[in-house]
């Protein structure tokens, strides 16, 4: 511990990090805290624009050092971070590396710090698809195995950990981080009136009877391959015509769209088609609308804390919570269950779901308390 306090060097390397990150530099960060915060940003999904908006609207400190990664195959960019980030951790020597959720920087930088003697901290462990074919899988798993203190967002997490071999004594439920950023923000969000100001006629989704839905796609086993793509797409617009749905589109994903030549089943005026937005906006939208249709982990959650039923479009799912207390349905990629599930939400409300134990806007307080504990424990350990 350097100064009495617990250096902690946390890091952030793509978009899902950054709303799970902010609550706690904030906690890090008061006086008194006992805890002394750098930040290390991977810039591993890398965009200026995108990065200044997240880090802007959720109040995150610029990061102490900045690798610019950026993008490229899972091989080439894990090997790049660990490359990157070995000499910034032999020049910081914190106490602790925290890393959240599951991207290629969370496992790259936990095996730095792990072979160089530093104990990781993995917030949001525990979570499993328990499907090997999802990147995201394998880097959950191989970062828990490694980790010193696994911090969970639920109960059920603990039990895919102790299944797994690890020592419960390592295992904290603290709850989940990034409905602290969402219960922090959900005030601040921008009104979807603004967030479609730049439209033709706004009015068509703002004042539509059957209120608007939602999308966001952007993993591959849903946008690389044209066949699954194309099928998806088709269903949008086909559900379009009883609801309006608005659709920021991810950068690969319109990638995709135009590579396949498939722009043609969205021209609609009853989709809008959004560049990508800040966390504000996206929140005003999600916040107000009738459904959402998605394949991104954290919007199952965000859904989940809102009250807004979700139809998640992947064949399972990392956070079962959300289906067996929230609002989430899983219905993967097929058409039929898609609207099958849409026209229940329609027709019924959809599912009502609670907000789950400990998602009270108060985990990264918790967070924070785990690892003072931790730190206590250590420097007693060293005392002769």
């Amino acid at each position: 511990m350097k100064n009495n306090k617990l250096s902690i060097l946390c890091i952030v390397g793509a978009r899902p990090n950054f709303m799970k990150i902010a609550p706690m530099m904030r906690i890090f960060n008061q006086p008194g805290s006992g805890i002394s915060a750098k930040l290390l940003h991977t810039g591993q999904h890398y965009d200026a624009a995108m990065k200044a908006s997240f880090f802007d609207q959720l109040g995150i400190p610029e990061p102490d050092v900045d690798l610019g990664v950026g993008s490229s195959s899972h091989a080439v960019q894990t090997a790049e971070i660990m490359k990157q980030f070995e000499p910034q951790l032999d020049l910081i020597q914190p106490d602790l590396v925290l890393v959240v959720g599951d991207v290629n920087s969370t496992i790259a930088c936990a095996l730095v710090a792990v072979k160089k003697g530093i104990p990781v901290v993995h917030v949001e462990a525990g979570l499993r698809s328990y499907d090997r074919d999802m990147p995201e899988e394998i880097n959950r798993v191989l970062t828990d195995q490694i980790s010193e203190l696994l911090l969970t967002t639920e109960k059920n997490a603990q039990a895919n950990l102790v299944r797994e071999g690890i020592d419960p004594k390592r295992i904290h439920f603290v709850g989940n981080v990034m409905i602290d950023t969402l219960f922090a923000n959900r005030e601040r969000a921008v009104p979807p009136k603004e967030v479609l100001a730049g439209l033709t006629n706004p009015a068509q989704f703002l004042e539509a009877e059957s209120g608007y839905g939602l999308v966001t796609l952007h993993r591959p086993s849903n946008v690389d391959n044209p066949e699954v793509l194309a099928r998806l797409l088709e269903t949008f617009a086909e559900i379009s015509q009883r609801m309006p749905l608005i659709f920021p589109v991810h950068p690969r994903t319109r990638g995709r769209i135009n590579a396949a030549d498939l722009t043609g089943l969205l021209d609609s005026d009853r989709i809008a088609l959004l560049p990508p937005l800040g966390y504000l906006e996206l929140l005003g939208l999600m916040n107000s609308a009738q459904l959402v249709l998605t394949d991104s982990g954290g919007i199952q959650e965000e859904t989940t804390a809102l009250g807004i039923p979700c139809i998640t479009l992947r064949e399972n799912t990392e956070r079962p919570i959300t289906v067996e207390q929230g609002t989430n349905t899983i219905v993967g990629s097929d058409p039929k269950r898609i609207k099958a599930s849409f026209e229940q939400i329609v027709t019924t409300g959809g599912k009502r779901g609670r907000v789950p134990e400990l998602w009270d806007g108060k985990a990264a307080e918790r967070v924070a308390d785990v690892l003072l504990q931790w730190g206590s424990r250590a420097a007693s350990a060293k005392s002769p």
